[in-house]
């Protein structure tokens, strides 16, 4: 690749990276806010939570299917990225004017329509990189995703107790606005050829492995419920309200080190590998909500949730691009976070039936075991591409 596409490619990535960083801050301004506000604020109980972050991430997943297909067919990429911004920055004006749970409901789903950026970026970044450095690329990017969230947090500790929950929510808007201008201002397209009249990837022509994979994913998603549950079972175990941020900023900054670090060890290990680590991890968060007990337990279990995440993401997105069909990338990558999002809905809702029936432990325990078998699973799964 001639020096002149690898600089180009760095800044683009740096651009995505620093608009990710600025978005991010901005919604964990709120986000370890969240699940308080929600029940303790609006009134709602733990199973309304769950129905409202599994069917947040339902959204998830449709919208990055769709603006996945969208972008291969329409051959476009940019225009999904900034307008994902942007909705992410109107629904939060929703959420600080929201007197009522049931009026939550379709600014959330707003918020997370936003993702439509996820899959054309996500994209742009696997087709620039090359397999020896594109797990590192993907790390990069989470990275900043998370460092984000770590300096949203810390100014949601700061100034929480001077703003309540609607000013922060408001303050949180301007960040993604800026998101939203650095993709239009800086991020260049290439010039592709007309858009196409093909219907596009043909899902059932992909590869065994590719297949597998998403299905082994979609097993484990039915068990890796919302990370609010993980916040109220540390305030369930005694942890004040003003604490309970907290945990969030350590999984967030032990997730923002390690992501760069897992990703760079994807590309020497391979995908698989470090994806069976991601879910030893979980497994570990899991056995430690349920066995343990004591804070210096919980503080653990927190840190081992943010690896968690380090190892899952990066690796992930790498592993589907590189099984995808390249031309077909941006659909693949949206279907694949389609049918993990979907999972999602009822992982979340069960996360909260269970535990308003069953007591606050049942759901590690149903966690526990769908992740061993997931861990089974993907043992089977090949690097064989597609070859579409």
């Amino acid at each position: 690749m001639p020096r002149f596409f690898k600089t180009k490619s760095k800044c683009t990535i740096r651009i995505f990276a620093a608009a990710s960083f600025l978005n991010d801050l901005g919604s964990d301004m709120i986000r370890p806010l969240w699940p308080l506000f929600v029940v303790q604020v609006l009134g709602a109980n733990m199973t309304i939570l769950g129905l409202i972050d599994g069917l947040g991430e339902a959204l998830v997943s449709i919208s990055q299917a769709v603006s996945g297909w969208l972008s291969d067919r329409w051959k476009k990429r940019k225009v999904f990225i900034w307008v994902g911004y942007l909705c992410g920055a109107i629904s939060r004006v929703g959420y600080a004017f929201t007197t009522s749970w049931p009026w939550l409901i379709p600014f959330r789903g707003l918020d997370r329509i936003g993702k439509i950026r996820g899959a054309p970026r996500d994209a742009i970044i696997a087709d620039i990189s090359t397999k020896r450095n594109r797990g590192k690329n993907f790390g990069f990017l989470r990275a900043f995703d998370h460092l984000g969230a770590v300096v949203g947090i810390t100014i949601s500790l700061l100034l929480f107790q001077v703003l309540g929950y609607r000013q922060i929510f408001l303050l949180a808007v301007l960040p993604s606005l800026i998101s939203a201008g650095l993709i239009l201002k800086f991020v260049h397209e290439r010039k592709k050829t007309k858009a196409g009249s093909s219907k596009g990837v043909n899902f059932r022509k992909l590869s065994l492995n590719l297949k597998l994979f998403f299905l082994v994913s979609a097993f484990f998603s039915l068990g890796a419920f919302s990370y609010s549950f993980l916040l109220l079972f540390a305030k369930n175990a005694g942890f004040s309200a003003a604490t309970v941020p907290i945990f969030y900023l350590i999984f967030t900054l032990v997730a923002s080190l390690s992501s760069l670090p897992f990703g760079k060890l994807s590309d020497r290990i391979g995908r698989k590998l470090v994806l069976i680590i991601a879910l030893v991890l979980w497994a570990i968060t899991d056995s430690i909500a349920i066995f343990s007990s004591g804070n210096f337990a919980i503080f653990i279990m927190f840190i081992l949730y943010g690896f968690h995440l380090g190892a899952l993401q990066p690796s992930q997105k790498a592993f589907v691009s590189e099984l995808a069909p390249v031309k077909f990338r941006a659909s693949v990558l949206g279907g694949y976070q389609m049918v993990v999002g979907l999972c999602a809905l009822p992982a979340s809702l069960a996360a909260g039936l269970f535990w308003d029936w069953f007591g606050f432990l049942a759901p590690f325990k149903v966690s526990l075991v769908l992740t061993v078998l997931s861990i089974i699973l993907l043992t089977f799964v090949g690097t064989k591409k597609a070859t579409q």
